[in-house]
């Protein structure tokens, strides 16, 4: 009986908590989608959020807010005063860093986010060719939510293997892990579309420099390996041998999917710092903007060193550039000081260190015919 008692008082107790419980129904709150961050003209940041509000017959509208302040959660604070309904950021999807603000470094913003619980750590984050409030603020003709359109974009792209990966969770981790840097999508206004136009490399928390968006294969080339993707790359005429085109172009496109690759990174001279980055690779070739036949065993052959050559060249080329502004976006630092006992490696150590470094790279690049590989 005494047992039956307290049971009884359990439930009553649970449903009167759950009466207080604070009732957030979709017509009361406003849903924060994508929140963009730039440098505030008389405080520290503004911020730029895009709101969804829904009404009782389950139609919806959207605002853009902007606050300026010295912290983002007294932005929030002013956003609030601005609406009817209360702010909630439950459902941030994206967050947008003006490019004079990643200059000047994001460490706060992904520091502050990850202690926010109510923040996702799958959020997209991205950088924004000049600043984040007029690209949302914009009425385009046809994208009725801004916030939900970029968050569409940066999904497909990255799920697609067309672009680097930016979660919060990502991005923390090259952030705070010692030898390694963040490497993020930069998206632009173009009329009326939003694009995604390059990539944003960091030196720590700041923006140092940027590759175009068809590098993006050749860091996440360096990054990880490849399950699915597809990818245009050019090759020179003076790298084809003769016997493949019957006359000299100046030079051809090719057109890979899928594709598939392996890699592996050796430190070979840790007293000169000197790197192996081997990359095997399986393509099927989908189009070639010349007329060859990949049919025949030797064509291809020549074909693959000949691709062979381009691809080296070009990570060849993206690690010098990453290495003149000073990010470590392979995270050969990582590797680094996992071989090297008591390498005792700071940043600041290891920003010195990669400036200097060799890497040696080697593809490995493997036509698979059409059939064969399904």
């Amino acid at each position: 009986m005494k047992r039956i008692l307290c049971f009884s008082v359990l439930i009553l107790l649970g449903i009167s908590l759950t009466g207080c419980a604070e009732v957030k129904l979709l017509e009361r709150v406003g849903l924060t989608t994508l929140i963009g961050f730039d440098l505030g003209e008389k405080e520290d940041v503004e911020t730029t959020a895009v709101v969804r509000q829904v009404g009782t017959n389950l139609e919806s509208t959207v605002s853009i807010i902007s606050a300026e302040n010295e912290t983002t959660e007294g932005t929030g604070s002013k956003i609030n005063y601005r609406t009817a309904e209360k702010i909630v950021s439950g459902q941030v999807r994206g967050v947008l860093f003006g490019e004079e603000l990643a200059k000047k470094g994001i460490g706060h913003y992904i520091d502050t986010m990850l202690k926010n619980p109510t923040i996702s750590d799958g959020i997209y984050l991205t950088v924004v060719e000049g600043e984040a409030r007029p690209v949302l603020e914009f009425q385009y003709a046809n994208i009725p939510e801004i916030g939900e359109h970029i968050y569409k974009l940066l999904k497909q792209n990255i799920q697609n293997e067309q672009m680097v990966s930016s979660t919060l969770h990502e991005v923390a981790f090259d952030y705070y892990t010692v030898g390694r840097d963040i490497a993020i999508p930069i998206i632009k206004r173009d009329q009326e579309l939003v694009s995604i136009s390059g990539i944003a490399l960091f030196d720590s928390s700041k923006m140092v420099g940027t590759l175009s968006v068809e590098d993006s294969f050749y860091v996440k080339l360096g990054q990880e390996n490849f399950r699915a993707g597809r990818n245009e790359i050019i090759i020179k005429g003076d790298d084809l041998p003769s016997s493949l085109l019957p006359t000299q172009v100046d030079e051809i496109s090719i057109v890979f999917d899928p594709i598939k690759t392996k890699k592996k990174v050796k430190l070979v001279n840790p007293e000169q710092l000197e790197f192996d980055i081997h990359i095997k690779m399986q393509a099927r070739i989908l189009e070639i903007k010349q007329n060859i036949n990949v049919g025949q065993a030797k064509n291809a052959e020549l074909l693959e060193k000949a691709i062979n050559k381009r691809l080296e060249s070009e990570i060849g080329r993206v690690i010098a550039y990453s290495q003149e502004v000073g990010s470590d976006i392979y995270g050969l630092g990582e590797y680094y000081r996992s071989v090297v006992r008591h390498s005792n490696l700071t940043e600041e150590k290891w920003h010195e260190l990669y400036k200097d470094l060799n890497v040696n790279i080697d593809v490995d690049f493997t036509l698979i015919r059409s059939g064969v590989f399904e």
